[in-house]
Order: C-alpha cells, then sequence, then structure tokens
C-alpha cells in the first residue's frame, strides 16, 4: 500500500473533510475503511494510519519495549492513547476531532501529503516551511544513498 501526491481540501464546519479520491482508491484495494489519527512525534501535522498499518507499528513498538519496565510503559501508553479510529463514511469523508486540529493550529484549509504507507495532513501554510532546500535535498539523498546499507 502506498500513498502518493499532495492534494488539498477544505474542512467544513462539522470538521468533516473528504479524503482525497485516489487515497481511498488505495484503501479499497486493500479492503479497508478506516484509519487511525495521530499526532505526528516530530512535525506539528496529523497522521492518519490505514488500520493495518497501525497495528503493524504498534506490533513494532511493543516488540521494542519491555512491558514490565515503567517507562516502556509510560511511552507506549503515551504512543496509543494520543491516538483515534477514524471512519470513512459513505460520502467519503472522515471527522477530525477539534482537539487534533487544535493540536497542530488547523483551521480550515489544509494539504493532505502522501507518504508511503501513511497520509499526513498539513495546515496548508505550514507545510512548505518543513521542506529542505531542493541543493541540500540531492547533498543528503546522495549521502545517504552511497552509505553501505545497515539492514543488508
Amino acid at each position: 500500500m502506498q500513498f502518493l501526491g499532495s492534494i488539498d481540501a477544505k474542512i467544513d464546519a462539522k470538521m468533516r473533510v473528504f479524503v482525497p479520491a485516489a487515497f481511498r482508491k488505495v484503501l479499497q484495494g486493500v479492503a479497508q475503511s478506516a484509519f487511525v489519527l495521530r499526532k505526528d512525534l516530530f512535525q506539528d501535522c496529523l497522521v492518519l494510519y490505514p488500520v493495518d498499518v497501525w497495528d503493524a507499528e504498534v506490533q513494532h513498538l511493543r516488540n521494542r519495549l519491555n512491558r514490565w519496565d515503567k517507562s516502556h510503559q509510560q511511552l507506549f501508553r503515551q504512543f496509543v492513547v494520543d491516538a483515534e479510529r477514524l471512519d470513512v463514511d459513505a460520502s467519503g469523508r472522515i471527522l477530525i476531532p477539534k482537539r487534533y486540529l487544535q493540536m497542530v493550529g488547523i483551521e480550515a484549509e489544509i494539504q493532505f501529503l502522501g507518504v508511503d504507507n501513511t497520509i499526513e495532513i498539513w495546515r496548508k501554510d505550514r507545510l512548505a516551511e518543513t521542506f529542505i532546500d531542493p541543493s541540500d535535498f540531492g547533498m543528503q539523498i546522495q549521502e545517504i544513498m552511497n552509505k553501505e546499507n545497515p539492514n543488508g
């Protein structure tokens, strides 16, 4: 499953937004109709995880943590408590709880960004601030791709 592209959208007065058709098509291809929403750990954006992707991420995190370690238990709790399941309605919309919109300063205009197996939701005027200068971007990609792959 892979989401690609950048799509502008608007949130309505009831805090609903249409999931872009291209992204809904990807979901339908894997027989899913729901997401898990969470604020990104590092950026001021929201992340939509298809349920299967979320389940795999949670399992991966759980496998790296010791259930009997207090700090690990706190980390896991905080990670999952800040998440919420969102069902895509018959019209292709999701209802984004107000608290999530407030976390990242979203009011009306947003930008959906397909990022591999997740979808990011950005306040439209903030996304450009996060990108690396194009020449630096190319150099950083070159540096990473020329390193020995630590994963085999």
